[in-house]
Formats: C-alpha cells, sequence, structure tokens
C-alpha cells in the first residue's frame, strides 16, 4: 500500500525545499575511458562463452563519481543542502573539500580504516555503449551505518536509497521504514545483484521508485510482480527511457510523459540517471509537478551527458532558463526559475 508518510511530500510548499534529503548509496572514484569503435564489431555471438577482448582506447579520465556523490554535487548546485551518506577510505579527504565545497554535508560520511574508496572503471564507445567494472572498497561498510540516527541528526525527511553495498540498501530501507521516514527506491545498477525477495522489499512502500526502461523490465522478472502490483506498491514511478524521455506514473495512475533538453554534443552518458533523480527530487519537494520535476531532472542529465565526467559540469542559471524555454516553453522556464 502507499505509504502515509507520502502525502507530505504532495503538500509540500512551493518553492526550495530547505529540509535536506539523505542521499544513501555509492561514493567512488571514476576511471572514464573512450574507445574510438564499437564494441558490437568485437563481439561474436556464438562465442561468448569464451569471451577473451582487450580496447585499445584513446584516453584516461580520473573523476569523483558514485550514484550517491552525483546526486550529492547536482543536489549542491540546486542550493538543497543534500546528507551524503556512504563509505569511504582515507583517501576521500580531496573529494570530501569538493563536495562541502559544492554545497553537500559530508558529515555522516563513514571513513575506513583498512580499505580504499570505491573504484569504477568504464570504457564508453562511439554508439554510448559502456562496458564497467565496480571495485566496491570501502563500500561494504555501508552496511553499518544507522540511518535512524543520520536523519534525527539532520532532520531529514527523504532517504535515497540507491545503488550501494546490497546489504546497507536493504539495512537502510529497514531502517527508513521503521521509523516511517519516506524513502526512493533506486536500485539501478545493484539490480543485478539483488534477488527477488531483496528488491520486493525495496520496492514496497516506497515514495518513489526510479528505475531505466531496462532496470524496470529486470525488476518485474526478478520480483514475478506486474506493472500493476508495483505501481500499488509505490508512490511515484519514474521510468527513464533514454532519448525518448521519460514516463513518471503518479500514485493514482496518471502517467506524465516528458520528453529531453536536446543537447549540443553526447559526451559521456556516465551519471546521467544521477542527474535527473537530482532534478526531479529537488522540484517535486519544492511542490512542483511531476512534469515540472521531469523536465528539470532532464535539463541536469543532458548537462552531464555534455561533460566528461559526473560532477565536472555546472549550473549557468540563464543559460539553463534559455535551454528550458526551447524545449518546453517560457512557463516552464518561469516554474522553474526558483529553483536555478
Amino acid at each position: 500500500m502507499i505509504p502515509d508518510f507520502f502525502v507530505f511530500l504532495r503538500l509540500a510548499s512551493k518553492g526550495p525545499c530547505l529540509v535536506p534529503v539523505a542521499v544513501s548509496a555509492s561514493i567512488a572514484t571514476d576511471h572514464l575511458m573512450r574507445f574510438p569503435g564499437r564494441f558490437a564489431d568485437a563481439l561474436l555471438a556464438d562465442q561468448l562463452d569464451h569471451v577473451s577482448l582487450s580496447f585499445l582506447v584513446d584516453d584516461l579520465q580520473i573523476r569523483r563519481g558514485g550514484v550517491a556523490g552525483n546526486i550529492a554535487y547536482a543536489m549542491g548546485l540546486l542550493k538543497q543542502r543534500p546528507v551524503l551518506v556512504g563509505a569511504v577510505g582515507a583517501d576521500f579527504a580531496e573529494y570530501r573539500q569538493w563536495l562541502e565545497a559544492s554545497g553537500v554535508d559530508c558529515s555522516a560520511v563513514h571513513v575506513s580504516t583498512t580499505s580504499h574508496t570505491a573504484r569504477f572503471v568504464c570504457t564508453t564507445d562511439e554508439t554510448m555503449a559502456q562496458i564497467a567494472s565496480f571495485y566496491p572498497g570501502a563500500m561494504s561498510e555501508a552496511r553499518d551505518i544507522d540511518i535512524a540516527a543520520i536523519a534525527a541528526a539532520h532532520d531529514v525527511d527523504l532517504v535515497l536509497v540507491g545503488a550501494n553495498d546490497p546489504d546497507a540498501m536493504v539495512a537502510h530501507t529497514r531502517q527508513a521504514k521503521a521509523q516511517g521516514i519516506a524513502y526512493a527506491a533506486d536500485p539501478s545498477q545493484q539490480l543485478a545483484r539483488l534477488d527477488g525477495e531483496q528488491a520486493s522489499e525495496l520496492v514496497d512502500g516506497a515514495a518513489y521508485l526510479f528505475t531505466n526502461k531496462y532496470e524496470w523490465a529486470l525488476l518485474q522478472q526478478k520480483t514475478g510482480l506486474s506493472e500493476a502490483d508495483i505501481t500499488a506498491k509505490v508512490g511515484i514511478r519514474v521510468t527513464t527511457l533514454g532519448s525518448e524521455g521519460v514516463l513518471v506514473v503518479d500514485a493514482d495512475g496518471t502517467e506524465v510523459r516528458v520528453g529531453v533538453v536536446p543537447e549540443v554534443a553526447k559526451v559521456d552518458p556516465t551519471g546521467v540517471g544521477d542527474g535527473f533523480r537530482a532534478g526531479f527530487l529537488t522540484a517535486h519537494r519544492a511542490g512542483l509537478t511531476l512534469e515540472r520535476a521531469a523536465q528539470l531532472g532532464s535539463l541536469i542529465a543532458v548537462l552531464i551527458l555534455e561533460t566528461t565526467g559526473t560532477q565536472e559540469w555546472t549550473l549557468n542559471t540563464e543559460d539553463a532558463l534559455e535551454r528550458l524555454t526551447k524545449a518546453y516553453g517560457s512557463d516552464a522556464a518561469d516554474d522553474l526559475a526558483v529553483l536555478l
């Protein structure tokens, strides 16, 4: 059933939301490479059981990343003062300074005494297809973080539970439910690691459910739940559709479809979904409509798509309003201006 606390989110007053979001997910360093060809040309369908490939890449970019880091950074630029929740290594000091300078509260971050901060190693080809690996490192200690204590200390009213150590995702979901704290379920890349029971637990009672098109199909397969079943268990379902935009389904079944903000270049898709989530939650929690929330999310997403690195983009208010106007009209730009 849809949680009672979802009603509070619907009644938020219009304007920037000053109550912080706790963003619980991975914090990592990204190693991003570019392959000047197509992975598909090197993959033989009848030899996948014996695949052994090495791709000579053009460049290497080492950037700050991780789902929690990316979402928190974007919310920081949108003046939301998010609370970052995750586990890192002693090598996090410079990354911490960067996030704090960008408006992120890092006081709840757990620092491991034995492991390095997680690493994301990703190669992108000319079609934007990606092959990646993820080393969890200190992230495995995120399961020991107490969401209830963090929520009480920082007065948060929403916890985003994103891709993280699987045990941490389940634990933080349970802690949020036990305390009656609204939460957004965003399993994304970790759906492949979660079993059906874990995935079902994350979904059941979520104020928001975020997936992309593929993850939405995988979620139904893993849980054995139908579209109607899942819709009945969550408040708002958000499914990003790549170049086709986004589909948002409200608690009463009302569908809202929003197209993308046209890009000036496709540079790197890494972190695009994280940026969308930051924009969407910022706008909706400020009392704006689902349509406006999706439009702000789409703007942040395209800014990341046009940049190498998930936290190298910047937000220029004048340019943002111009692009919103061109994509969605002047009314949309006027409504979203208060958040920019």
